[in-house]
Formats: structure tokens, C-alpha cells, sequence
């Protein structure tokens, strides 16, 4: 695939990209302009169809990791009656010293034999937050008191999660839910770093 920005990206994330079959050059070249000369340290892709009502919207998500910045790609289908097939594509650079958090979330199939092949990772969930999306649920307050009919006000949590991705292996597959522990722990261990 020809890349018109910088140095080739690694021939097992253009092959990935390739095999989503989905506006390919597009995607490698959105991606290889983002990142510019730096190295690619790690990356993830994950492939998403989603139904609405009679038709299937895709969507792809490109998570590249360079020796200072975290890359987020999207791209999703943009289909209007009677126009031509159109895509938005969107790149995200976070400074890994922006990464406030990265959580890994695993649902372990018979965890009692962890360590043995009968428990296996089914699915995981990678989430990560920089800043950008703050999400707040509130629930009314309560006190300990069951007959108190009192307004307390509400409790809540916010939340700083930007971006989760979830991968399962019924889906995806188990290499590529191992792909996104790989990715998991190369970013915690990227953004724990002191620079």
C-alpha cells in the first residue's frame, strides 16, 4: 500500500488494515500522516459493524503508540440516498504525558484453573482517558434512614474515559483479544513513565 506521509508503516498493521477491507489506503495514509517520522511502538486496530434498522454501518478504530504519543484513529461510512459512498476519517494525537488513565478490564472463562488452558480470556475492554470526555452519572442521594422521605440531593461519579474499546473472542477471535491485552500493557507501561 502506498504511503504518502513518512516511512511505511510495519507491514503487520498495513496487512491488518488491509484484511478489514475498508477504505485501506485511506486509513494507512491518515494514520501514517499523524504519526510523521516517529516509530511505531505498538498499535491495535479493531473493526466494528454495527446494525441500523436494514443496513451495516462499519467503523474502524487505529490505535498507534509512538515513543511520545498516543494516535487515535476513526473512520466511519457516511452514506446519504442517491450520493456517492463517502468516509470521515479522524486522527488523534495525545501526548502520552496527557494520559491521565488506562484501565484493562478481562472477563476470565473458569477462573478457578487460571494459569491452565481451561481458563481463557473471552473478553477484554481497554480504557483509556486524556481529558477530552467527561462523562457524570448521578443518582439521588440516600441516607440510612428507610422512613427519611427528605431530599438529599444527588451523588454521582465523573468519569474520565475518552475512548473503550471491547474485543471478545466469540467476535474478534483470541489473538485478537490477546492483541488488545499486548496493547493494554504497552501503553500502561508507556504512560506510567516519567519523562
Amino acid at each position: 500500500m502506498p504511503n504518502r506521509h513518512g516511512p511505511a508503516l510495519p507491514a503487520a498493521l498495513t496487512d491488518e488494515i488491509r484484511d478489514c477491507g475498508y477504505f485501506p489506503e485511506l486509513i494507512a495514509d491518515a494514520i501514517a500522516r499523524a504519526r510523521g517520522p516517529e516509530q511505531v511502538e505498538g498499535y491495535l486496530v479493531h473493526h466494528e459493524a454495527t446494525f441500523n434498522r436494514d443496513e451495516i454501518q462499519r467503523h474502524l478504530s487505529v490505535l498507534l503508540l509512538t515513543p511520545t504519543r498516543l494516535l487515535v484513529g476513526h473512520t466511519d461510512e457516511n452514506e446519504a440516498p442517491g450520493e456517492p459512498v463517502q468516509a470521515l476519517t479522524t486522527t488523534e494525537s495525545v501526548p502520552l504525558g496527557r494520559v491521565g488513565s488506562v484501565a484493562l478490564s478481562q472477563v476470565v472463562s473458569n477462573p478457578e484453573s487460571y494459569g491452565t488452558r481451561r481458563a481463557k480470556v473471552v473478553e477484554a475492554w481497554l480504557t483509556i482517558g486524556w481529558g477530552t470526555m467527561r462523562r457524570i452519572d448521578l443518582l439521588p442521594a440516600q441516607c440510612d434512614d428507610p422512613t427519611c422521605e427528605a431530599d438529599h440531593g444527588y451523588t454521582g461519579d465523573l468519569a474520565n474515559d475518552d475512548l473503550t474499546v471491547r474485543i471478545s473472542a466469540a467476535a474478534d477471535g483470541e489473538a485478537k483479544v490477546n492483541q488488545l491485552i499486548e496493547f493494554s500493557t504497552q501503553l500502561q507501561l508507556a504512560t506510567g513513565i516519567t519523562r
